[in-house]
């Protein structure tokens, strides 16, 4: 798991304005909260947070006017058109602490030879693991499955000290047959007999 480095700034200033003129100097609104203390307002520099938040899960220690704190990001708003960060809100964790999170399914393996297609009813699975040692993702192989098949969270190999956070019987991934389409000449000899009748 990745643990990122950044310099925070505490803000005073809130609103639509204030967020405007911190995004043109290229930083990002944020907020940290957490373990019954107030919440803190902080901007953070913006390239290096986008960087950072390509790593699901990323652990960040937030220097705080020379005060760090270990946070992991709980909500980010981004520009719908342009994609850049908007605002971003950030859960404060202490080492050793269990913290919930979704990490990403993966799978690998191809399905058994046939007509058949892999639904994700989940694309995501919520797990409890330790603040500093939070999975980016799962995998779990779908070698051989057929129609009808199904993946449940318990069937998901999680690594050591990670529990699941949801129901163990939902199902995540599941095997559908495909539906075939009625072959074009099928439907034109269909056609001209009923223009025969």
């Amino acid at each position: 798991m990745a643990d990122v480095k950044l310099t925070a700034e505490t803000r005073t200033e809130f609103g639509k304005g204030a967020a405007r003129r911190i995004r043109r100097e290229n930083k990002v609104p944020a907020v940290v909260y957490g373990h019954g203390a107030d919440p803190v307002h902080i901007t953070l520099p913006g390239h290096e947070l986008q960087l950072a938040l390509r790593t699901p899960n990323v652990l960040l220690t937030l220097d705080i006017e020379g005060r760090s704190e270990l946070a992991i990001p709980k909500a980010v708003q981004r520009d719908a058109i342009k994609g850049f960060l908007e605002h971003v809100d950030l859960l404060t964790v202490k080492r050793g602490e269990k913290v919930n999170v979704e990490v990403y399914v993966h799978t690998e393996g191809e399905l058994a030879p046939g007509a058949y297609l892999l639904e994700h009813v989940l694309s995501t699975l919520t797990v409890e693991a330790e603040a500093t040692h939070i999975p980016e993702s799962v995998t779990v192989s779908i070698a051989g499955l057929e129609a009808g098949a199904s993946i449940t969270a318990k069937d998901i190999p999680l690594p050591a000290g990670t529990t699941l956070a949801i129901d163990e019987d939902a199902v995540v991934l599941q095997v559908l047959a495909a539906q075939a389409e009625e072959a074009p000449e099928e439907a034109e000899g269909t056609a001209e007999a009923g223009a025969e009748a």
